[in-house]
This record gives C-alpha cells, sequence and structure tokens, in this order.
C-alpha cells in the first residue's frame, strides 16, 4: 500500500519542516509549492523552505490549478508533497472562485490521493482555533478551508497534527489496509 500523510497545524507549527522529514529517503520525489512570492516576506520564507528541502527534489510551483497538474504527473513521481493547501484556497478565492469549485476540487484531491499510485504528504493550516475572524471574508475563508481539510484528512491513511514543532498523530492506518 502507497500510505499518505496529512500534517495540520497552526502558523510556525513545524507543519513543513515535518512534512519534509517524514517523505521517503528514495524515489522520484516533487515538491508540489502552492505559494507564490509576492512580497519579500515571502520570497524569503520559499528560499528559506527550499534550503530544507534536499536538492534532488523536483519542485513544482502551482498556486491554483493543482488536481490537474498532480493527475498530469501520476505515475512520473513516486511521492509528492504538496505545501500548502492553505495558500492555494487563498489563492482560489482571490482569483474568484466559489467555494463549491474549491471544494469539487478538494473531493477531487481526496480522489487523487485515494488512488494510492503515488504518495502523498499534504501540509495544511488549522484555522479553526483561532481567533473568531471579524470580517465575512475571513469567516469564508476559515470555513473553506475546514471543508477542505476534512477531505483530505478523510482520504489520507495518517493525519498528524503539529503542535509547538511536536508532531501529535491523530489518524493512523486501519488494520488490514
Amino acid at each position: 500500500m502507497v500510505a499518505s500523510l496529512f500534517v495540520v497545524g497552526g502558523a510556525r507549527s513545524g507543519k513543513s519542516r515535518y512534512a519534509v522529514a517524514r517523505s521517503p529517503a528514495e524515489g522520484r520525489i516533487a515538491f508540489v509549492a502552492t505559494a507564490e512570492a509576492l512580497d519579500e516576506d515571502m520570497a524569503r520564507r520559499i528560499a528559506r523552505h527550499r534550503a530544507e528541502r534536499p536538492p534532488r527534489w523536483t519542485t513544482i510551483e502551482v498556486p491554483l490549478e493543482l488536481v490537474a497538474r498532480l493527475e498530469k504527473l501520476e505515475g512520473t513521481c513516486d511521492a509528492f508533497v504538496v505545501d500548502c493547501l492553505t495558500l492555494w484556497v487563498a489563492n482560489r478565492l482571490l482569483r474568484g472562485d466559489g467555494d463549491e469549485a474549491i471544494l469539487d476540487e478538494a473531493n477531487a484531491l481526496a480522489t487523487l490521493i485515494g488512488r494510492r499510485r503515488s504518495s502523498f504528504t499534504v501540509v495544511s493550516n488549522e484555522v479553526g482555533a483561532g481567533v473568531h475572524p471579524e470580517t465575512a471574508a475571513g469567516l469564508r475563508f476559515r470555513d473553506l478551508l475546514g471543508g477542505v481539510n476534512q477531505r483530505v484528512a478523510a482520504a489520507c491513511d495518517t493525519v498528524v497534527l503539529m503542535v509547538a514543532g511536536i508532531p501529535l498523530t491523530i489518524k493512523t492506518p486501519r488494520a488490514g489496509s
């Protein structure tokens, strides 16, 4: 069985570092980045994340059409590390995509993960445990990302919640699966 891992947690909780460390040591690994360097801070973060990854990995930047790109790459990689769904959802919202379109895409991602043709490690933020958003846009983002996270978590074999750099396993593979 090809394994899948969903890593979720708050900002700066160690999600990306954990996802990279838990990825296969060998094989064809693709790091699928959803971030765009639209300002200096993000450019620095992207550079730091690149430096933390093994240089033999292929980096693929996919800020919007995540599932379509992953489907094209299916069979060419042994493992994918998708970092992160939070920025992917934000990018889709900023483009003007509707909630149903984004949730349909999350369902398609869950189906792709469930086919188990490649190993998947997917990273996302847990945004539902913080302060209640003041704006309608903030509420929409929080609720939509929560729905996306639920779909992906259901499809993955293992789910890890990162808290202050500590991984807490909250879902493990079922016996016999």
